[in-house]
């Protein structure tokens, strides 16, 4: 297995593979843990792909804690499109993934940044998710807090750990509900991109993240 840093630096895949989904192929790339206590499979937002700075430290840091990481690229990413479909075909994609995550017998849990995010919390329950992973959740569009996401959150139906910046324009720390569970990226924005000058420096923001989310995954 390659080697990475929590920064993001990133860890070599150790495979590729494509699935047929109801959208068109989806790819997941696999950071595989020697032996496996869970997998975290990790779905991107609408803006971007599995190459954001939160899913590669994520991948390059949990492996050696017996947590293995799947990045699951969307259809629509794979095909080159430049625009998300409708949460609708999202979910029938991360659903038609499911069985490939689950092959190696160990729990899976749900995760992803932002609209992935979401597609995790819609569909942990009728998948079967050991847990949810929440990063940078779109609690609600910036400047809307009336518009607020947080049932669809709370919603899940399993435990959820939510890693949120704390200037991040799609829902502060403070704004969440108190049943929620989150840990706070200080000065970090949506994508945990933290100010030069901030209280913390990026790699240390990163480590922050990979720690809070290794720590939640191993106990118990």
């Amino acid at each position: 297995m390659g080697t990475g840093t929590a920064a993001g630096g990133g860890a070599a895949p150790d495979a590729v593979e494509l699935v047929d989904t109801p959208a068109g192929p989806a790819r997941v790339t696999w950071h595989r843990a020697p032996r496996a206590r869970r997998v975290l499979a990790l779905g991107h937002g609408a803006g971007g792909g599995v190459e954001a700075r939160d899913l590669r430290a994520l991948a390059a840091a949990l492996p050696a804690h017996g947590v293995s990481v799947a990045l699951v690229e969307q259809p629509w990413r794979v095909a080159g499109k430049k625009v998300a479909p409708a949460p609708r075909t999202l979910d029938a994609g991360w659903r038609a993934v499911w069985p490939v995550l689950e092959r190696d017998g160990a729990p899976v849990v749900s995760g992803g940044r932002s609209a992935g995010a979401r597609v995790a919390c819609r569909t942990a329950r009728e998948l079967g998710a050991h847990a949810v992973l929440a990063l940078a959740f779109p609690l609600h569009p910036p400047g809307r807090p009336e518009r607020s996401r947080a049932e669809e959150l709370l919603g899940a139906g399993v435990e959820t750990l939510v890693v949120q910046g704390g200037r991040d324009p799609f829902g502060r720390p403070d704004e969440f509900p108190r049943e929620a569970e989150v840990v706070e990226v200080p000065g970090g924005d949506h994508g945990f991109a933290v100010p030069r000058r901030g209280t913390v420096g990026q790699e240390a923001a990163l480590e922050l993240l990979t720690g809070a989310v290794r720590e939640w995954l191993t106990r118990g």
